[in-house]
This record gives C-alpha cells, structure tokens and sequence, in this order.
C-alpha cells in the first residue's frame, strides 16, 4: 500500500496512517525510501520515511545542510511527540546521532547494520569475499558496474554467490543506487559532528540493534559491539540475508520493528 506523500525542507517523504508513536524510517546509503516501502504497510503504527538529499526524489544540497538538522525538521513538521526511529546502516547512523544531540525527541531506536558517526575505519586486512569485491569495485570504470557489484556486497552479502537474491527484489536495489551513484554525489556530506562511537553508552532510550549474519563479517562483528555499549540494548540476528534486509525480508523486519517498538 503506497502512503501518502508529503515535502519537507526540500525533502521527499512518504507516510502511512496508523496509531501509537509514529515509527521514523531512515534509509541506507545505497538506497532511498523505497527501501521500506514493503515494510510501512506491515505496521500498525504510523510510518514514515522520507528520501534524504541526494536520494530518491530529493535532489542535493545546493550548499552547506546537515542531515541531522533536516530529520529534526521533518519531525517538527510531521510528528507530536517522540518517535521512534528505525535506521539501517547510514539511516541508523542518523538515528544514534538523534538520539545522542535531542534525546527528547527519541522514543527509542531499532539500529540494523547501522554505520556509527566517528566509528574507526576498516581494517587492513578484510575477509577473503569483502576483500575481493572491494578490489573490483576499486577497477570499476562506470556506474552500472559499480551498481551490479555493490549489489552483490550488500544485497547479496559478500561471502555468497552473485545474484543470491533476485527478481524484483534485485531491480528495486539496482535502481536505487544507480541514481544514488549518478548524482555523484559526496557520502560524506552533511556530516552532524557527533562522535557517536565514543558515546554509545550515552543512548538513554530503549534499542535494538539487528544484523543480517551474511553481511560483511566486520560489520556483524561491530554490531555485536554496539549492542554491548547500548546500555540495556536487545540483539537479534536475522539469519539469511545481508545488510538490507528491509528489502529482503520485509515481513520479518515488520515483525522486529512491532516487538521492538511495543516492549515485547
């Protein structure tokens, strides 16, 4: 069920009636907010998600933004009260950076793969299929080629086999990111300044944080040590997919957010 659009800030949003505090839907970063759109309907709470700039159907910034300012905007605007909010990867970075800067504004956080702001690099030395896709990525010479392999790191998690994951599924990624990746845009613009890996124990609201266990080993590893810095966090990890499990999975991922958001 598509919901109903909305424009914020310059902003391209989407959102879905329903009772209870509303749940905020926060994208990754090679993709928009098609991503949840199999999800928001499976909710029996209000939803939103909204394409940050340069995603989607938002252009880029013209000049200097911050995407945190930008949500706290679009919350202003759409919500009464403290939302929770559900981010994957970049999106989960956005949703730590909330939770850390206006707390009051926080019902609680649902973090799958999240990237973390000041998180330290990668290492040096990656598992053999993170390593071997991240080679190849570095060769690529053209957008769709980078497209089709970053399909594979994430979509279908660099340890399986190309095109694990297909059918419309696979389309609905491609898409995504092939706009993403012809903006050309800079993924580090419109940073918030929060350290927020030297403050997890700081996050004062209710957390879960969730992995697909075929996402890159690294990133399961870290976010087993971001549920242990999260005073109280729940842990789950969902078998069988990869870092956008939203797209893969969207019943199960419903199904995480509802017992999250409602204490169970």
């Amino acid at each position: 069920m598509a919901g109903q659009r909305f424009e914020e800030q310059g902003l391209a949003g989407e959102r879905w009636p329903g009772d209870g505090p509303p749940v905020v839907l926060l994208h990754a970063g090679v993709a928009d907010r098609r991503a949840w759109a199999s999800v928001a309907p499976r909710l029996d709470r209000a939803a939103l998600a909204y394409d940050r700039r340069g995603f989607g159907e938002t252009p880029p910034a013209t000049g200097a933004f911050s995407h945190l300012d930008d949500l706290l905007a679009v919350l202003d605007a759409q919500v009464d009260g403290p939302a929770w909010l559900v981010g994957n990867s970049m999106g989960g970075a956005l949703a730590l950076d909330v939770a850390l800067s206006a707390p009051e504004r926080v019902a609680g956080l649902v973090l799958i793969a999240p990237a973390v702001s000041g998180e330290p690099d990668f290492p040096e030395e990656l598992d053999p299929g993170t390593a071997r896709l991240d080679a190849l990525l570095g060769a690529a010479e053209d957008v769709e080629e980078v497209a089709r392999l970053e399909a594979w790191l994430w979509l279908d998690g660099p340890l399986a086999a190309e095109g694990r994951v297909g059918g419309a599924t696979r389309e609905l990624a491609l898409d995504m990111n092939r706009r993403i990746l012809a903006q050309a845009g800079d993924e580090d613009a419109g940073g918030s300044g929060v350290d927020a890996w030297s403050r997890l124990e700081e996050v004062a609201v209710p957390t879960t944080v969730a992995w697909g266990e075929l996402d890159i080993p690294e990133l399961v590893r870290r976010c087993g040590v971001i549920g242990a810095r999260v005073p109280g966090a729940r842990t789950v990890a969902l078998s069988g997919v990869a870092h956008l499990p939203a797209l893969e999975r969207p019943d199960e991922v419903a199904a995480l957010i509802q017992a999250s958001t409602s204490g169970r």
